[in-house]
C-alpha cells in the first residue's frame, strides 16, 4: 500500500469553528440561522485544509460583518455520528471578546443564512443542550483564564441520565421586535449544562 493509499483509507470527520462574543453586560451573542429551528453562536463549517482559527474569523466576517483575530481557543467539542451526520464532528470555540456599543452597531447580518441576532444571559432557553454545554464551558474557560475546555459528547448518548424541561415560548424580544422562538424539544446532551472537563 502506498502512502497516498494509506491516507485515503483513514477515517475522517467534520470540523467547525465559532466565536463566543459578549456585550459589556456579559450577555452572549447568538444568531438565528434560517435553516435551523434554534439559535447558535456565529460560526460554521471549515473549508478543506482551513485552520480552525482562520475558519472562525472567516465565518464571523461572513455572518455578522466583524473582523476578529481568533487567537484564544476556549473549547473543543467532539460529537459522534448522529442521524443524518454519518461522521464524527469536532467544534472549536474561540474567544471573540467583549463588544462595545460601537462594534455592536457595526454588526451586519448575512441575510442569506441568518434571520436575527441578540445578546442574552438566558442562552439555555434558546439553544439545544449540546450548544448550552459549549457556551457554558467557553464562559468558564474565559472567566477562569484557565486551560481550554474539552467537552466530548458520549457515544450512544441517545439515552440521557438527566433531563431538563424546555419552555414552550420565550416572551423576550429580538432586535426586530418579534417574540423570540425557543427550543421546544432537544436531544440528549453530553452532560448537564455547567459540567465540563478541561485540561
Amino acid at each position: 500500500m502506498s502512502e497516498q493509499e494509506w491516507f485515503a483509507q483513514l477515517p475522517t470527520l467534520y470540523a467547525a469553528a465559532a466565536a463566543l462574543f459578549t456585550d459589556q453586560a456579559g450577555r452572549v451573542l447568538l444568531v438565528k440561522p434560517n435553516y435551523r429551528d434554534h439559535w447558535s453562536l456565529p460560526g460554521g463549517i471549515l473549508e478543506h485544509g482551513e485552520p480552525p482559527h482562520m475558519g472562525c474569523a472567516r465565518e464571523v466576517a461572513e455572518e455578522i460583518g466583524l473582523e476578529i483575530t481568533a487567537d484564544r481557543l476556549l473549547t473543543v467539542d467532539w460529537m459522534p455520528p448522529d442521524g443524518n451526520r454519518p461522521k464524527p464532528s469536532v467544534h472549536f470555540i474561540f474567544d471573540g471578546g467583549t463588544l462595545d456599543a460601537e462594534r455592536i452597531d457595526r454588526i451586519v447580518l448575512q441575510e442569506e443564512e441568518l434571520d436575527d441576532y441578540r445578546f442574552t444571559d438566558d442562552y439555555a432557553s434558546l439553544v439545544p443542550p449540546f450548544i448550552t454545554a459549549r457556551i457554558t464551558a467557553s464562559l468558564n474557560a474565559r472567566h477562569s483564564a484557565g486551560p481550554t475546555a474539552y467537552v466530548p459528547r458520549a457515544l450512544g448518548s441517545g439515552s440521557c441520565s438527566w433531563s431538563r424541561a424546555w419552555p414552550k415560548r420565550d416572551t423576550s424580544r429580538s432586535r426586530s421586535g418579534s417574540p423570540m422562538p425557543s427550543v421546544s424539544s432537544a436531544t440528549c446532551a453530553e452532560r448537564p449544562p455547567g459540567t465540563v472537563s478541561s485540561r
